[in-house]
């Protein structure tokens, strides 16, 4: 399951909630561990599965969007899409709502539902301003969602 499951500094911890909480608009406490699971680092607030790392970056997973409810680097996408990013397909131009202005293409974002339910994670494939605008393609990379391994891993932990 988890390997090399350890506690990080409280300097570390530090920068790495910070990073998180500027990045996400959100106020994230407790004791922060880190975890390898397969390809992925994974971080674990309070002994729970909570976020992992994208290139490098730290990210709030389905379960950190849950508690955490951030108000930046999110993707709002109409009931149409909801089944297909469930799915793991990416997320298309059309079926977005709205968007943070401020995501730049190649971004952690996040997917939420009209209900401001988290769907997914992905990575930005365009520009926030440009996501809502487009009427085709795709707009973001979906890299976790709802129903995925790191998802049931989370939630059964």
């Amino acid at each position: 399951m988890l390997k090399n499951r350890h506690r990080i500094k409280r300097r570390d911890s530090k920068k790495l909630i910070e990073n998180i909480e500027s990045s996400l608009g959100c106020n994230v406490d407790g004791v922060i561990e880190i975890a390898d699971y397969k390809n992925r680092k994974l971080i674990l607030i309070d002994g729970k599965i909570c976020g992992f790392f994208i290139e490098g970056n730290p990210f709030l997973n389905i379960s950190g969007l849950k508690k955490w409810k951030p108000s930046k680097k999110y993707v709002m996408v109409d009931d149409g899409a909801i089944k297909f990013i469930l799915n793991g397909a990416d997320v298309m131009a059309p079926g977005i709502i709205k968007a943070d202005e401020e995501i730049q293409k190649g971004d952690a974002v996040w997917i939420k539902d009209m209900r401001d339910i988290p769907l997914s994670v992905g990575i930005a494939l365009v520009d926030g301003m440009e996501m809502t605008k487009a009427d085709k393609g795709k707009a973001v990379k979906n890299i976790h969602y709802i129903g995925d391994e790191i998802w049931k891993l989370s939630e059964n932990f």
